[in-house]
């Protein structure tokens, strides 16, 4: 027999799952997310071994989903100090790096840029050849003073030429040991996002990598010591440690993307949307052959715009902890929560402070803590803030439809009390079992993916054969990243025409997915 565990940090909760290689569950706990969010883990990875008696040594994998990034740009803190390198000059001198961040998060991050000429037109051709000299200066002067370095070139993602040979010229210069990242490994097509995406990726090399290892040493701790370990991405696949300190952005959203994975594989719908409703916000999210539809817009990440790979989420301020605030007529849903403190605070539980739980608990919709502690509560006014409850998700839900046609809903996480057995625009309401740990299920059943985004000139090959190369290179980079070569599959395919640009071009995304190799 063969096991995974998955754990899966939320604002309110870190829940885990072991699984067996049917993907049954086998246990599952939810512990309390902890200010310092590695005790949490630690806490939970403890209290579900401790459910089942089995050969620790047959855990074969364990999966984790972490919020320690999006803490790390939230709150400024544990960012290393990153010189920027643009190369680009003097096409791409109008605008300087990081113009629109906010100061805090400039401060945080990075002070020292430079521009670079070089840089390459869509279809790969150079716009000037790469200016190693003034590259040398710059890394020269960069020395003792920068932790991570991040490099971007103009169409970098259609010719990386410029930036590989940039970082090589950096390590030679500044050291092996030096963070690096180059912008085309990281994000899409657009200058300036991707830039900010390689910057903030460069900035959480130390965060990544604490992150991994503490975790790798919670699993030694507790004797789960042959497991593959691996971390979750925001595309609902995994990466192995290395990669995960290498590639630190990809991890930022993977909570929510966790529970659609899980969401669709508990109800067995591999196209629906799913509704996540946690202690302190719900997300809504839509599932796609499976996997999280993936965001068209740039995002904005800690107030800077960023354009690589994101779920299309709508988070709302209403969880189970959502406080509830009545002034003579006036009810008011939020956005303030209290979060992992609800069995403290709620009413239900012996508190001072009104929330969404003890709403839907007065109204009979879940029998949790003391029922008797909310009978006092006016029912009509009970009635009347759960309709606001139900108007906040019917039109977070109404946001992510793509037409008017009715679509089935998947609930999941622990605020799921919460919601009503109808919903308009809605085709069916599925509660699965195991709904709550749906994120953490998601983290231990989560695969391996390649991804490749690239632009094609229709004046030299057909569509047919440009569609056909991106999914060869796709598929090459699921085998890459652990891919079993029989289980992969083609999960996704973007095909839009760049009228803007010469030669009849056109920029392809595939994506294939595959099972961990065992």
């Amino acid at each position: 027999m063969e096991y995974n565990i998955g754990i899966d940090v939320g604002g309110t909760n870190t829940d885990a799952v072991i699984i067996d290689d049917a993907r049954n569950i086998i246990a599952s706990v939810k512990r309390p997310t902890t200010t310092k969010v590695s005790d949490g883990i630690s806490q939970a990875l403890k209290a579900v071994l401790e459910q089942v008696s089995i050969n620790r040594k047959e855990i074969t994998y364990a999966m984790l989903g972490t919020t320690h990034s999006t803490n790390a740009i939230v709150t400024r803190k544990h960012l290393l100090k990153t010189g920027v390198i643009r190369i680009g000059k003097p096409a791409g001198m109008a605008i300087e790096p990081m113009i629109d961040w906010p100061q805090s998060l400039r401060s945080a991050v990075s002070e020292q840029t430079w521009h670079i000429r070089g840089g390459h037109e869509f279809n790969g051709k150079e716009i000037f050849p790469l200016d190693e000299q003034a590259l040398t200066a710059a890394f020269e002067q960069m020395k003792g003073s920068i932790e991570a370095l991040a490099i971007t070139s103009i169409f970098s993602p259609v010719a990386a030429d410029h930036e590989l040979r940039a970082a090589a010229l950096a390590r030679k210069i500044l050291g092996e040991e030096l963070p690096i990242t180059v912008s085309h490994e990281i994000a899409s097509i657009g200058l300036l996002e991707r830039e900010n995406a390689a910057i903030l990726n460069a900035a959480l090399n130390s965060v990544a990598r604490s992150t991994a290892l503490g975790f790798q040493q919670a699993l030694i701790d507790e004797g789960v010591t042959e497991a593959n370990i691996y971390l979750c991405q925001n595309d609902g696949t995994l990466m192995s440690i290395d990669y995960s300190i290498d590639y630190p952005i990809l991890t930022i959203a993977c909570g929510p993307t966790n529970s659609i994975r899980g969401a669709s594989f508990l109800s067995g719908h591999e196209d629906a949307i799913v509704l996540d409703v946690g202690g302190t916000t719900s997300d809504v999210g839509v599932i796609k052959q499976g996997f999280p539809r993936e965001s068209s817009l740039a995002v904005e990440i800690g107030g800077a715009r960023t354009n690589f790979r994101m779920p299309d989420l709508n988070s709302l301020g209403l969880g189970g902890g959502t406080v509830i605030t009545i002034e003579g007529d006036e009810i008011t849903i939020g956005p303030e929560s209290v979060g992992y403190r609800i069995t403290e605070e709620a009413l239900i539980f012996g508190g001072t402070t009104l929330t969404a739980t003890d709403i839907a608990v007065r109204l009979g919709m879940s029998s949790i803590g003391d029922p008797a502690k909310v009978a006092h509560i006016d029912r009509r006014l009970a009635e009347r803030a759960h309709l606001q409850i139900m108007k906040l998700v019917q039109d977070g839900i109404d946001s992510m439809k793509l037409s008017k046609d009715p679509v089935p809903l998947i609930l999941v996480g622990g605020g799921s009390l919460l919601i009503s057995d109808t919903i308009d625009g809605t085709q069916c309401i599925i509660r699965p079992e195991h709904l709550g740990v749906a994120n953490a299920l998601g983290a231990a059943i989560a695969q391996v993916s390649g991804q490749i985004e690239r632009v094609y000139s229709l004046d030299v090959m057909s569509r047919e054969e440009a569609l056909g190369d991106a999914k060869a290179i796709a598929v090459q980079e699921a085998l890459k990243a652990g891919a079993q070569q029989e289980t992969i599959r083609i999960v996704d395919v973007e095909d839009i025409p760049l009228a803007y640009l010469p030669g009849n071009a056109t920029r392809i995304r595939v994506k294939a997915v595959g099972d961990l190799k065992r």
